[in-house]
């Protein structure tokens, strides 16, 4: 198996390289990943400035000032060759649950691959602890892939409880969860005196049902939720176009 493997936290996160060794042991992994951290990248891509890359002598890559986005769309057209069989996309270091997924670099860049019509897995850690426990877990789900593939068209985000693995309970399909809306903004001021703002942490939780990835996590399971590219909210349509004939919208 051949493995493209990135993220957002940058080429030197312990997640990444902890995953990198793990996956060696069996398949043939080529990293390409952000040379700093780029969490909350979301799915953005560098249009108005070239990319540079940087080759360790392992023959890994860090792309300069590059988003997970860029590291993928660069490693699947130009910089694995041949093409990688699967994209994965972590370590990451903290969980990406309920409506972490709009903004997660991890999971962008899961989405790139599938968007480039690769299998792809998104993996996060619920801490900053047991990385080998996520990589465990990961290596796990790829050789029963390689058993059996899974041919669903979807995105695997996997969150892992930070625990040893011995502790972990098992698998659990999810759904993703909801969170209260981000509302904190930090102010600051620089020493010239000008306002500086920081994004502040994400809200809590607000739907967190049995069924849900975070419920999943807190219990002990590792969360495995599809997740797929196509955003559109088909069982609107019909509502959609009854609203657009009632209220006579038109181009005149």
């Amino acid at each position: 198996m051949r493995i493209l493997l990135s993220n957002d936290d940058g080429y030197h996160a312990p997640g990444i390289q902890t995953l990198a060794a793990a996956l060696r042991e069996f398949a043939e992994v080529q990293i390409v990943a952000p040379d700093r951290n780029r969490s909350g990248a979301s799915n953005s891509l560098t249009l108005e400035m070239p990319l540079r890359t940087f080759t360790y002598p392992d023959g890994d890559i860090a792309v300069q000032m590059g988003t997970p986005t860029d590291c993928v769309y660069l490693g699947v057209n130009a910089l694995m060759k041949p093409a990688p069989d699967i994209v994965i996309s972590g370590i990451n270091a903290g969980p990406n649950l309920g409506d972490d997924v709009l903004y997660s670099g991890t999971v962008a860049a899961a989405m790139e691959g599938r968007h480039l019509g690769l299998p792809a897995i998104a993996v996060s850690l619920n801490g900053h602890q047991h990385y080998d426990t996520a990589a465990a877990v990961t290596c796990q789900l790829l050789r029963a892939l390689m058993r059996e593939p899974l041919r669903t068209g979807r995105i695997l985000n996997v969150n892992v409880p930070d625990l040893p693995l011995a502790e972990i309970k098992g698998f659990r399909v999810t759904r993703c969860g909801s969170r209260h809306p981000s509302d904190k903004v930090i102010p600051q001021q620089d020493p010239r005196g000008h306002t500086l703002y920081w994004i502040g942490p994400p809200g809590d939780k607000f739907d967190a049902g049995p069924d849900t990835d975070f419920a999943a996590v807190d219990e002990g399971f590792v969360s495995v939720t599809a997740l797929h590219v196509d955003l559109t909210a088909h069982a609107a349509q019909d509502k959609l176009n009854d609203w657009l004939a009632r209220s006579e919208v038109n181009y005149g």
